[in-house]
């Protein structure tokens, strides 16, 4: 796929070392083109948000490469890194980090800001991402004179302002009804038909179904990809072994269920709202 934005291969997180190792990534390859819309689906713990933070440069592998617009997150200096977060990465968090003294404005625009763009400039560039989300009138309110889903839509507004390459979004519409959870996935969907690529966590089928691909996790590995309009899925049970000097994966357990015929089947499971690993 031509103009890839997102590329993971063969990445690895580990936590701790030895038999007490923890494996939040497990061998996981994945791409992102721009205008591409890609969900990912699993369990609680399947490594979904881990997968989201090294795609979105907020932490590094232990092992493989991630990509975004052709340069490795592991290569950068600290400063590059970060220039390359502020520039090409929006994020919308589960716990939507905005800046209680900031008003809404101020915590859309802060990233333009620091990336040198002008007060004003960046003023108008949130005003108008607010705009595109239907919240003209939180411009100048502060997070504690807003509701969980006016906060939510603002920390939304932020990951989409200025020449954002690639969206990553942990569970966008948590906090939203689902009215107005489908009006911002429909401003996510729309945001990547014009040239991003999108990266979207969800435990619901129905929000998965704007995305042109799901990919479905289990135990860090990604265990089926379903392709837009029937495509074939990729093979299951590919899995490369781990670079040397990585701890070996238990072998998994025998009551453990077997992988998904297709991701959108198996997911929607009563209670899962608990963030991962």
């Amino acid at each position: 796929m031509s103009d890839l934005v997102l590329r993971m291969t063969d990445v690895y997180r580990v936590h701790g070392s030895g038999p007490t190792a923890v494996r939040a990534l497990d061998g996981v390859s994945l791409t992102v083109a721009a205008g591409e819309l890609v969900a990912v689906m699993g369990p609680s713990g399947s490594g979904k948000s881990t997968l989201l933070n090294l795609a979105g440069a907020l932490d590094l592998p232990t092992a493989g490469v991630v990509e975004i617009d052709g340069q490795s997150t592991s290569s950068l200096r600290p400063a590059d890194l970060a220039a390359l977060r502020r520039r090409r990465v929006g994020v919308v968090f589960q716990d939507l980090n905005l800046i209680p003294s900031l008003t809404a404005a101020e915590n859309i625009g802060l990233p333009l800001e620091l990336d040198g763009r002008r007060v004003s400039e960046a003023r108008r560039a949130a005003v108008g991402a607010l705009h595109e989300l239907g919240l003209d009138e939180l411009a100048d309110r502060y997070p504690d004179q807003m509701s969980g889903g006016q906060q939510q839509r603002v920390a939304i507004a932020r990951a989409l302002v200025g020449d954002r390459r690639l969206v990553l979004a942990d569970e966008p519409t948590g906090a939203l009804d689902s009215l107005t959870g489908e009006g911002v996935l429909a401003v996510l969907r729309a945001r990547c038909d014009g040239g991003a690529a999108g990266l979207l966590v969800t435990h619901e089928a129905r929000h998965a179904a704007w995305a042109d691909r799901v990919v479905y996790l289990r135990d860090g590995r990604v265990v089926d990809s379903t392709e837009a309009y029937g495509a074939p899925s990729m093979p299951r049970g590919r899995h490369t072994s781990p670079p040397a000097g990585m701890p070996s994966a238990p072998p998994p357990a025998t009551t453990s269920p077997a992988a998904p015929a297709s991701a959108p089947t198996l997911v929607g499971q009563p209670g899962e709202r608990a963030s991962e690993g």
